[in-house]
């Protein structure tokens, strides 16, 4: 029931969309007032989540290893798996950001006829998220020809490279094909597991409908349904001046894929999106593991007051006597 709610509440912010710009005609509403607000939303929300996850106490290396740890000369220790020191310590981030290292090495529990707990790799999420994480970013970046003129010389080799199946006009992207075929797949990933589908929540399946309204209407955009380019890059070039022009002749579809943007915008900071800085932040892979070659003292562990045995004795000594207590000294 969570996946249909969040579909359906997809619908809906599509339906407004559609009313607002066909009956009621708002496109400098959904064209200038809504993307400013969302950008605004997600720069506050992201860095409020940022602050306050830096300010959250870390008295303690926790970093997850599984290698050996430097310790001594003559033990060979695994620099990426136990980083330590800086350097390794980014090179272990790196492969975790750029890779999914950790994800590459998740494995997966069946119960099977015995009973008998087996366990298997499991690739295909890691292949999935590689493939979701990587398209969206080209995607993007691609995008960045509508809001800068001219066009720098990289997006037009990323173009390039990204087209470089010219199938027909317009040149199909395989940034579009495998973007759509990753949410594709972590979406039913959750539906047809069903111990997966028992834990999830509205707001894991959100994310991925407006994922994949914003790929679905794009697509459309490009390769089915033309819209009014001139006009688009007129207005997200007047956007990024802070001068907007918002165009008449573009068709209610390009408002949909915009409007639905906007709200993964303002969603995101408030989401599980936020893993995307959250990463940078987690000491249990930005920490080098140095225990055995630094003392590192909690910060916490400051001299407490204490109220020792003798202490209590003494105050409670006649009471103790008269109940028969044994007492330590008389």
């Amino acid at each position: 029931m969570t996946a249909w709610f969040s579909f359906i509440a997809v619908l809906v912010l599509t339906a407004v969309v559609f009313f607002g710009i066909e009956a009621a005609g708002l496109r400098f509403i959904f064209g200038v007032i809504i993307p400013y607000a969302a950008v605004a939303v997600f720069v506050v929300g992201f860095v409020y989540r940022i602050l306050k996850w830096t300010k959250s106490p870390v008295p303690f290396r926790i970093p997850t290893t599984c290698g050996q740890e430097k310790s001594l000369p003559w033990i060979k220790y695994n620099k990426l798996e136990n980083p330590p020191g800086a350097l390794a310590t980014v090179g272990r981030m790196a492969l975790e950001v750029l890779l999914f290292r950790s994800l590459f090495r998740n494995t997966k529990a069946q119960l099977r006829d015995g009973p008998a707990l087996v366990y298997g790799s499991s690739k295909w999420l890691w292949l999935g998220g590689l493939a979701f994480h990587w398209s969206m970013l080209i995607v993007v970046l691609r995008h960045f020809r509508f809001f800068v003129d001219p066009i720098p010389a990289w997006v037009h080799y990323l173009q390039n490279l990204d087209g470089f199946f010219q199938v027909g006009l317009p040149i199909i992207y395989i940034s579009d094909i495998v973007f759509l075929t990753a949410v594709t797949y972590l979406f039913l990933r959750r539906v047809v597991d069903s111990k997966l589908r028992y834990i999830s929540l509205a707001s894991d399946y959100f994310p991925l409908f407006l994922l994949g309204g914003v790929g679905v209407t794009g697509v459309l955009m490009r390769y089915f349904l033309k819209v009014d380019i001139v006009g688009v890059k007129d207005l997200a070039v007047g956007l990024v001046t802070g001068h907007p022009v918002v165009p008449e002749q573009t068709g209610v579809l390009f408002f949909i894929h915009l409007f639905l943007v906007c709200v993964l915008f303002a969603y995101f900071p408030f989401s599980k999106l936020m893993h995307m800085g959250g990463i940078f932040l987690s000491p249990t892979r930005n920490l080098a593991n140095n225990n055995r070659v630094k003392r590192h003292i909690n910060p916490w562990d400051y001299d407490v007051k204490v109220h020792t045995y003798e202490e209590w004795e003494d105050e409670f000594r006649d009471r103790m006597k008269e109940a028969g207590m044994p007492l330590e000294k008389e």
